[in-house]
């Protein structure tokens, strides 16, 4: 336990979510718990993690995640650990939680050239009747960018993962592949624009300004009498464009939707309620998300990705492949992450702000934001 590497999950502290700051003490060593010197509060090591007021070793824990992760069925890992279905059901919310906040902290609030994206939907069979997993890729470091569950295929389902895709993206060429539903041409019309401001003396809203450089492209497959038929469309963008960012991000080929595809089968194969023809139906839409962002954390940080190693040269010794996850790839961390790493990765807190009043604040408060705030 290194206190340097703590901070003060305590919202009115005003050392909230800092560290190295030397404000974090040990308070006791044998229960893993921590004080901190300027609000006073004791913390356990475990809050902000998956394993906080949990009874059960963290081993136990993280081994049938992990199980969870790899597409082994509930039941198995019940009769094979021993434990309550009720148990397991709860960790996996926990870990679907926590997942969906390492995401959002580290995929989704960060922008970058994307270049190409895809994106496409699951049909998935519940207890409860059919509900609709829709998940969009990054294609060159193949990194998954987030989905949306939903009861209904129809236009809040796509313009959701749109806006998830726009919040990652910035204003540069990009191609986005799709197949053929026409939802997705109003929802990326819809999401990839921008304010631009009024002059003066106008009132009312800003003007909405489509991007420039976004080519849409889809893939619409129809099989006529046992045969396949395959028709590629430009609908929106130069073809031109379209030819010079596929010869950048994928070097060759044409236009298609085959890595959402491969990243479609990768959900199927891990989330047992995905299976085409399974019994093995989810109960609730809860279920679907937590075990969404879980495979989706396991396949960005944990899992190496073939297609994504880089060739070394070892001198007169031949290369070496160095490996690579997505999020190496996509430059969001260093190093493979071990499922231990993940799910006692701590999402920081928002730094401490002065509190809006009314007057002017006093001399001790704006020396006392200046101090934190630095």
């Amino acid at each position: 336990m290194n206190p340097q590497e703590l901070f003060c999950p305590n919202m009115e502290c005003v050392a909230r979510g800092q560290t190295g700051k030397g404000d974090i003490g040990v308070h006791s060593q044998k229960d893993q718990r921590c004080l901190c010197n300027v609000c006073g509060q004791r913390f356990a090591t475990t809050k902000g993690t998956l394993f906080y007021r949990l009874r059960y070793a963290p081993e136990l824990v993280i081994q049938v995640l992990v199980l969870l992760a790899y597409g082994c069925p509930m039941q198995a890992i019940v009769k094979a650990f021993g434990l309550d279905e009720r148990t397991v059901r709860d960790w996996l919310a926990r870990a679907g939680k926590h997942c969906q906040q390492v995401h959002e902290h580290l995929v989704e609030n960060t922008a970058h050239d994307l270049k190409q994206a895809q994106a496409d939907e699951i049909k998935v069979k519940t207890q409860k009747g059919t509900f609709w997993m829709a998940l969009a890729i990054w294609v060159p470091p193949r990194l998954w960018m987030g989905g949306v569950v939903s009861p209904k295929r129809d236009l809040n389902l796509i313009q959701a993962l749109a806006d998830k895709m726009k919040q990652m993206a910035l204003c540069r060429p990009l191609l986005l592949a799709v197949d053929g539903l026409a939802s997705y041409v109003s929802a990326f019309r819809n999401a990839f624009r921008s304010k631009f401001p009024r002059s003066e003396g106008e009132t009312g809203r800003c003007k909405m300004v489509a991007w420039q450089d976004i080519a849409m492209v889809q893939v619409v497959k129809q099989r006529l009498e046992g045969v396949l038929h395959v028709d590629r469309r430009i609908v929106q963008g130069a073809k031109d464009l379209v030819e010079r960012i596929i010869q950048t991000t994928q070097g060759k080929g044409v236009i298609n939707t085959a890595f959402i595809e491969r990243l479609n089968a990768i959900f199927r194969q891990r989330i047992s309620a995905l299976t085409r023809r399974t019994r093995n139906l989810a109960q609730q839409a809860e279920t679907l998300i937590a075990g969404m962002y879980l495979v989706g954390c396991f396949y960005n940080f944990c899992d190496f990705h073939k297609s994504l190693r880089l060739k070394l040269s070892v001198g007169s010794f031949g290369h070496h492949w160095v490996q690579r996850t997505p999020a190496i790839a996509a430059g969001l961390t260093d190093h493979q992450w071990t499922p231990a790493e993940l799910f006692h990765f701590k999402v920081p807190l928002s730094r401490w702000e002065l509190p809006k009043q009314r007057g002017r604040p006093s001399t001790a408060m704006l020396q006392l934001a200046q101090h934190w705030a630095s």
